[in-house]
């Protein structure tokens, strides 16, 4: 019996990666791990989501929105959140190819 690892799986159903399908699963994913890790870190710090809210200056909505991966946000709201859930935050911005312009 022959196993099949997750990413023959991904470029079998998605793509491979590059391809505009993959591209958007990949971003879809970073999003719905880095909005369970804002839970997560609510969570451990004890707070609702009006806390929260409240600390950073919007109304629960938001925060049930952000915790869902359902809402577009500013760099400037995602620090104040980690920084009202005192985590430390830190972005890696790395060159995968040249832009051209048609």
């Amino acid at each position: 019996m022959r196993l099949t690892s997750v990413e023959e799986l991904k470029e079998k159903h998605l793509g491979k990666i590059g391809t505009p399908e993959r591209d958007a699963y990949e971003q879809e994913l970073k999003i719905e791990l880095l909005a369970e890790e804002i839970k997560a870190l609510r969570l451990a710090n004890n707070l609702t989501q009006d806390q929260l809210g409240e600390l950073i200056g919007v109304r629960r909505a938001q925060i049930s929105k952000l915790e869902n991966g359902k809402s577009n946000i500013t760099i400037r709201t995602l620090l104040k959140v980690f920084n009202a859930l005192k985590a430390k935050v830190s972005f890696n911005v790395e060159r995968i190819g040249e832009v051209h312009v048609n």
